[in-house]
């Protein structure tokens, strides 16, 4: 579970749509325009028929107003810069708070509708590429297509220089529409680890998750297999039939909700895998996770307000809701899906795999705490499971201090050098 991407800005609406038509800059700051001056109703009449019906002027004024009370104070704004994906054309908008940056990504169909919304945390500037004196490269990679009438997705593969064959990885997200480089704020987690990796002779795969590449393909009912389970076996299948990649040492790593469903994708890729790591993953019901972050956060400061309050009781309402009725939406994800997901035993699914495991989990992590350790180490135990806790380093596996909140995941910084270590470590000794 990327609660990250999610929770920070509560503001996942999803993005469908075609062409776009003339000045989509100009139509994408005017939108804005009107949210900022609170005219919910004119936002709306400027959406799609579909996102009208997905995203009506109450659901819309619930998201934005939300973000100054997680964000602080608006600050401003940065340049718009429009680019096109697959026949689609998104205009990204900068968003400046008090407490860190966002950004608006607007989609507009050839009649100036908007069909698609999403606000999410800023990401940094593009990597720079490798050194052309490191110890591998990266080349782009495709995930072919999971199903008929999907789309394969890319990726880039970084692999070792020298005389392969070589270990492999595929790393697997947490959820909310993700990158490659799972870019959460200013950081790069995915990056961090495949680059670390290869440096040390383990090719790494890492993909766009198709949520972030292809939401247009997510529109009323979807389950956890089209969001992540599909696409994670179909890229170890892939990545073990690639030249220079050993077939029979091919790894799975999952961070977040990508650890919770790393049985359920080993189930799933006909016997490719070597082996399994888990990072930060969670094992409770993620609904129950959901509500028990929200209260967390909301007594940050030692207090709840009254305004608080009235939102983790709305959320807990909500919660019952897609419990109860599969066509309920939460954060916009169906009801179906939030079930399926719950139905999951991640424990029961990673004993069930035969494979080996690392465990890895971090003391600084409140979205995946303790507890959630604790039942790991309690249901794998035996010698094909091995378990790395890191006191100081937080949900992205980077070093931080003092009481652990979102606002961290805004400073720059990489993963830690000693868990890469250990995961390295581990792969070669196998």
């Amino acid at each position: 579970m990327n609660t990250v991407t999610a929770w920070i800005a509560a503001a996942m609406l999803t993005l469908s749509g075609s062409a776009f038509a003339a000045e989509p800059e100009a139509l994408a700051t005017r939108l804005l325009d009107q949210l900022d001056a609170g005219q919910y109703a004119q936002a709306e009449a400027m959406f799609s028929a579909q996102m009208k019906a997905a995203v009506p002027a109450d659901k819309l004024r619930a998201v934005w107003e939300s973000l100054p009370a997680q964000m602080g104070a608006a600050t401003g704004r940065g340049d718009a810069r429009t680019s096109e994906a697959d026949g689609v054309r998104i205009v990204v908008i900068p968003l400046q708070y008090a407490n860190g940056a966002l950004q608006a990504r607007v989609a507009l169909d050839s009649d100036d509708r908007i069909t698609g919304f999403l606000v999410q945390p800023a990401g940094p500037p593009s990597a720079a590429a490798p050194a052309a004196d490191a110890a591998f490269i990266e080349q782009d990679f495709q995930v072919p297509a999971s199903a008929a009438g999907k789309a394969a997705l890319p990726g880039t593969l970084a692999l070792p220089k020298g005389k392969g064959p070589f270990p492999a990885l595929v790393l697997v997200h947490g959820s909310g529409p993700q990158d490659r480089d799972e870019t959460i704020g200013s950081n790069r987690p995915f990056l961090d680890i495949a680059r670390g990796l290869a440096a040390q002779g383990i090719a790494v795969l890492r993909y766009e998750k198709r949520t972030h590449a292809r939401p247009q393909e997510f529109q009323g009912a979807f389950t956890v297999d089209d969001e992540t389970t599909d696409d994670a076996a179909a890229a170890v299948q892939a990545l073990a039939a690639t030249p220079g990649i050993d077939p029979q040492q091919v790894y799975l790593l999952g961070h977040s909700q990508g650890g919770l469903l790393a049985g359920r994708i080993a189930r799933a890729t006909d016997g490719k895998l070597a082996g399994l790591i888990l990072l930060a993953a969670p094992v409770r019901p993620i609904l129950d996770i959901l509500a028990e972050q929200n209260r967390y956060m909301a007594n940050l400061d030692g207090s709840v307000s009254a305004e608080e309050q009235a939102q983790l009781v709305a959320l807990d309402a909500a919660i019952a809701q897609v419990r109860r009725d599969p066509d309920a939406t939460l954060m916009n994800l169906p009801g179906r899906f939030w079930q399926q997901l719950e139905q999951v035993d991640p424990v029961a699914d990673v004993r069930a795999s035969g494979l080996p495991v690392l465990l890895l989990q971090g003391g600084q992590d409140f979205q995946v705490v303790d507890a959630e350790w604790q039942l790991w180490r309690k249901g794998l135990q035996g010698e094909r499971y091995r378990f790395h806790h890191y006191p100081a380093l937080n949900h992205l596996a980077i070093r931080a201090s003092g009481k652990p909140a979102l606002q961290d995941y805004q400073q720059p910084g990489h993963v830690d050098a000693v868990l890469i270590n250990d995961i390295a470590q581990w792969i070669h000794t196998r």
